[in-house]
């Protein structure tokens, strides 16, 4: 659990200095911004998924 925790930190971090960066009106980079989070997450989440099946 500990992992997804340290998962979204590290997401919201990223996305807001993605935000921060990008060019556009303040509305548009929260929108970016909170497109990037969600799909960092679900990415990362099918990535986690996928793996969890393939045997080591």
């Amino acid at each position: 659990m500990i992992h997804f925790i340290y998962l979204i930190v590290f997401a919201f971090l990223v996305t807001v200095a993605f935000g921060a960066f990008t060019a556009g009106d303040l509305n548009a980079k929260i929108r970016y911004s909170v497109k990037l989070f969600v799909e960092f997450i679900v990415i990362s989440l099918a990535l986690a998924w996928l793996f969890y099946f393939i045997p080591w």
